[in-house]
């Protein structure tokens, strides 16, 4: 063994994920039970082939012990063949909800090969409305067994995996920031080994011990670690990385190796294995097709909708403005949008009428940086103002903007700028329309620097989809409650 910089001992791997399993195996069977009972309750001829069957020397009615055995267990066989149960998906948002979505395909081709190998005539309004009441109690019990399952990882790092960075120093560390950033995702950085020794000289500085030249599986198991994640292209040779995933056989430690391409996931990346050689083919992003048309639509339904609802609490706001400030309810600027075309942006008003003429005057103060102006006391805001930016409640009036096409309910933000300010990879950020919501408003919202958001902007554009779109507008809601990082 070689020697250690900054040593100091981990506590012991953690069994959460056992637990874990077992309350999602518990509750995924009374939700199946929840689900075949609903169903049985509300149809009238839910036991249609099986009136007067029973089973167990006359003890049980077939149909009994169909809706209370047959269906739960069928159901869970149904998602443990669909890997709903693999540690690999579990909190991992969408990934686990196909999952459960491919098992309950799964569930009513069994159900419907069952009816016809016993030769049940069984109603198939019940059958299709088991197999949806599945579906739906599932996902709702899944996503809250997730949001409860990311909670604990915030707070505390019990239910996440404890990982060893392998590689250079910078790209671990940059790795590292990625991890505790989103401690949701449940990768815990607990240590960093380097495949060589510093230069003479340099300093070794970083939030995690370093260690150099020790035999990686017994320091992983040393340290309590789980996970092993290779980053930066030059870290490892490629006898020696398929060498250490040899050594990891049976110890029941995961692998992971950080591909050189980032900030691009989903069905873009597809590995195409030749003569044993894995490669890595990422295809170009898809800003257009029945996929954008649907987002199209799907903005001007909702944005209708919106407008309508929420009229009394716009009407509200507008009364509010208007008794506590002297000036326009409503406040237009110019932003630039989709390809480059200037628009005008519609909001609540939530700064003094003078608000544009002190701007210079507080320049110096400005704690953004890039093309963002940000003070956390902007002295420009009104009292009603801050309410008002502190839930978002003052970007309401743009569902106008998305319903003139202007902007969409998700994208980047548009920005106070000029159409020249937008250079080199910036200006992929206008391949889409700007949003009302997006990256920037789950991720951090106003704390993030410039460069974080410019990232998150082209993350999005590189990976926009339909469903991309309705999952950060589900996080919206919860950001935006919680009043993180609004100001």
């Amino acid at each position: 063994m070689a020697r250690s910089v900054f040593a100091r001992p981990v506590a012991p791997r953690a069994r959460w994920r056992r637990r874990y399993l077992a309350c999602l195996l518990l509750v995924d069977f009374v939700t199946a039970l929840a689900a075949s009972h609903t169903v049985a309750t509300l149809s009238d001829k839910a036991d249609a082939g099986f009136w007067d069957q029973r089973v167990l020397g006359g003890a049980v009615s077939a149909f009994a012990l169909v809706v209370n055995v047959v269906v739960p267990l069928l159901w869970m066989t149904m998602l443990l063949a669909a890997g709903a149960y693999d540690r690999r998906a579990l909190g991992r948002g969408t990934e686990e909800l196909k999952r459960v979505a491919r098992a309950n395909v799964a569930m009513a081709a069994s159900v419907s090969f069952l009816a016809l190998g016993f030769k049940k005539d069984v109603s198939r309004t019940t059958v299709a409305a088991i197999i949806l009441a599945l579906l739906l109690y599932t996902l709702v019990t899944r996503a809250a067994a997730r949001v409860v399952l990311r909670r604990i990882r915030r707070r505390t790092h019990r239910a996440s995996q404890k990982v060893m960075l392998v590689g250079r120093l910078s790209d671990a560390l940059a790795l590292h920031e990625v991890m505790t950033r989103n401690p949701g995702a449940g990768l815990h950085p607990i240590a960093i080994h380097l495949p060589h020794h510093p230069r003479p000289g340099e300093r070794v500085t970083a939030p995690v011990p370093v260690y150099v030249g020790w035999d990686l599986v017994p320091l992983v198991q040393q340290l309590g670690a789980d996970t092993i994640a290779v980053c930066g292209p030059a870290s490892l040779e490629s006898y020696e990385l398929r060498r250490l995933a040899w050594q990891l056989e049976g110890s029941g430690l995961d692998l992971v190796v950080v591909p050189q391409v980032t900030d691009v996931t989903g069905p873009r990346i597809h590995v195409r294995p030749i003569e044993g050689l894995p490669l890595l083919n990422v295809e170009e992003p898809k800003i257009s097709g029945l996929s954008l048309l649907a987002k199209s639509l799907m903005d001007s339904l909702s944005a209708l909708v919106g407008l309508v609802l929420l009229s009394p609490l716009l009407l509200g706001i507008a009364v509010a403005i208007k008794l506590t400030d002297r000036g326009p309810v409503l406040f237009r600027q110019t932003r630039i949008g989709h390809q480059g075309r200037a628009f005008k942006v519609w909001k609540f008003r939530t700064m003094y009428t003078d608000a544009e003429q002190r701007l210079e005057a507080l320049r110096e103060l400005n704690e953004s940086d890039g093309l963002l102006f940000k003070i956390k006391e902007d002295p420009r805001v009104t009292p009603i103002g801050r309410h008002l930016r502190a839930l978002s409640l003052d970007e309401l009036p743009q569902l106008v903007n998305v319903l003139l096409g202007q902007m969409s309910l998700v994208g980047p933000r548009p920005l106070p700028t000029e159409d020249d300010d937008y250079r080199g990879d910036v200006r992929r950020r206008l391949l889409v329309r700007p949003g009302i919501t997006g990256l920037w408003q789950i991720s951090g919202r106003s704390d993030l620097t410039w460069e974080d958001a410019v990232r998150l902007d082209l993350h999005y554009v590189d990976n926009w989809s339909l469903v991309y779109d309705l999952a950060i507008l589900w996080r919206t809601a919860s950001v935006v409650l919680a009043r993180r990082g609004a100001y």
